[in-house]
């Protein structure tokens, strides 16, 4: 069996007398996007920090690529690229200036850094900036050169810490694309406290709060798990809300309105096709349907919920 990129075990740290995270564990066994899902404050940071050698812990060990990684930081990580929340840029260099300052840090041989800083700008699509001073960048290309920063020794592991925050929809997408790309050859970590986020990118989640996992498995396993799905249907010539509750699949009904309907089923997205193929036949003039999606605060509850009566 392949030996984790990185594997954390039994990792617990604490600020004074207040603990960060406890006792997690966690394995990246293969390439892909792997969310990690938190609040602010949930200890997202904290364990990230840890698993990139920018904090020693209170307790537990790091492994990255079987190397641990507080006996010999350096070996470790040369396998770790890392962008953190505010990207470490040097405002005042220029894109190729800081890139190839940064694969000084990275101690990359010298004969390689210029071919380094060549390909990393054409992945990440800023080589017609090179020559830009960084902060006249748009917050997009900031992100950007962030991102190439973290990748430009290509390590095996990816850390990205809230990578879309305070960007606009095009550059979210922009930044989206980019990151799958990147995943296509490494382990990727995103962090980030926006559940649409891990939705769009992710192939498996962890979930932390209070600093512990409470949630870790596939995106469908946790689509699935955190609680039923729900949607609206508008009806013009709706039938009694008996008739809507006995469909397969749906849980229960809610009416709105004398024309507009809340119905909650089993999380089987083929529930919605035949609730519409339904509508048709039985012409009930359904004229708008829509997919609700769980806020992030509502998603903890229901998983805090189904932790404490695990442990129960």
């Amino acid at each position: 069996m392949q030996e984790p990129i990185i594997s954390v075990r039994k990792l617990s740290h604490r600020y004074s007398v207040q603990w960060a995270i406890r006792d997690i564990s966690l394995d990246f066994n293969s390439k892909g996007i792997y969310g990690l899902l938190g609040a602010n404050g949930a200890g997202k940071s904290t364990l990230m920090n840890i698993i990139c050698g920018v904090l020693n812990q209170t307790h537990g060990e790091v492994f990255i690529n079987g190397i641990n990684l507080r006996e010999h930081p350096v070996a470790a990580k040369k396998y770790i690229g890392f962008l953190p929340q505010r990207p470490p840029l040097q405002p005042e260099l220029t894109i190729r200036e800081y890139l190839t300052y940064t694969a000084h840090l990275r101690l990359m041989p010298e004969a390689a850094i210029k071919q380094a800083v060549t390909e990393v700008m054409e992945k990440c699509k800023i080589s017609h900036l090179s020559t830009r001073v960084i902060r006249n960048l748009s917050g997009g290309y900031q992100q950007r050169v962030g991102i190439a920063q973290a990748i430009i020794h290509r390590p095996a592991f990816i850390v990205l810490d809230e990578p879309t925050n305070g960007l606009d929809p095009n550059q979210i997408l922009e930044v989206r694309s980019l990151i799958r790309e990147i995943a296509s050859e490494r382990t990727v970590l995103l962090s980030t406290h926006i559940l649409q986020e891990v939705q769009a990118l992710c192939d498996d989640i962890w979930m932390i709060n209070d600093g512990q996992i409470i949630f870790s498995g596939t995106l469908d396993e946790f689509d699935s798990y955190i609680m039923p799905g729900m949607f609206t249907a508008t009806l013009l010539a709706a039938p009694p809300v008996g008739e809507l509750a006995a469909l397969p699949g749906i849980l229960s009904v809610e009416t709105i309105s004398h024309t507009r309907y809340r119905l909650q089923f089993d999380n089987d997205r083929e529930i919605l096709e035949s609730f519409v193929k339904t509508s048709v036949v039985k012409d009930w003039r359904l004229i708008e349907i829509s997919l609700e999606k769980s806020s992030l605060n509502t998603v903890f509850a229901e998983l805090s919920k189904k932790r404490s009566k695990q442990l129960n």
